[in-house]
């Protein structure tokens, strides 16, 4: 299944190269500041990923990177989500200006150790970091600046509600697009707007 999709983004990408496609809109409402208007950031956050490394702020820095909520003991849509954004990082792996973010909304049963051995099971080798830290620190960000849901609920399945979308971040730390994580066909608009986000930061 994958090994298609592979396929199927190759020829769509360079069916796309003749196109000229138009900028991405930053999403959020902005402020108006000295008669130009400032649009919402990723505020700054500081995590520990699989690998036991600190992931920041400066981890992305001048990078495009894709994010999302999930739980590993997750009993509804995390699966299909990870399964659908591993088809992006399969295109994208081998970009180094492309990264991509996985928070945990279960950080005490997330932990490093488990966080790695699902990443090594599931063939992430570099770029993707799946981080955990501070719950309460998690949700602030979801809610804050990725303008997510993620809250522990015990009537919902597996014990929390969170948001099901991939959201694309440019290296200008604003919000670029959204997209239904359990959608393919949502999947593959992710992969050619982060291509029409690369060419955007090679004509700056």
């Amino acid at each position: 299944m994958e090994k298609r999709f592979l396929i199927l983004m190759v020829y769509i990408l360079i069916a796309g190269c003749a196109k000229t496609k138009e900028k991405l809109p930053i999403l959020g409402n902005p402020a108006t500041a000295a008669g130009s208007l400032t649009y919402p950031k990723i505020g700054n956050f500081s995590f520990i990923d699989q690998d036991s490394l600190t992931v920041n702020n400066k981890t992305f820095a001048g990078k495009i990177y894709i994010a999302d909520f999930i739980f590993l003991s997750c009993p509804t849509i995390c699966p299909k989500m990870n399964s659908e954004l591993k088809k992006v990082y399969e295109v994208y792996k081998n970009n180094p200006q492309v990264l991509f973010l996985s928070h945990t909304i279960d950080p005490d049963h997330d932990t490093v150790e488990r966080l790695k051995l699902y990443t090594d099971n599931y063939g992430i080798k570099k770029n993707w970091h799946f981080v955990t830290g501070n719950k309460d620190s998690i949700y602030k960000m979801a809610k804050e600046s990725y303008f997510a849901t993620a809250y522990p609920d015990d009537k919902e399945p597996g014990g929390y509600v969170h948001s099901g979308g991939f959201l694309l971040i440019d290296k200008n730390r604003h919000v670029r697009g959204v997209y239904d994580g359990t959608n393919p066909k949502e999947t593959q608009r992710l992969v050619l707007d982060i291509k029409t986000l690369l060419e955007e930061n090679q004509s700056e």
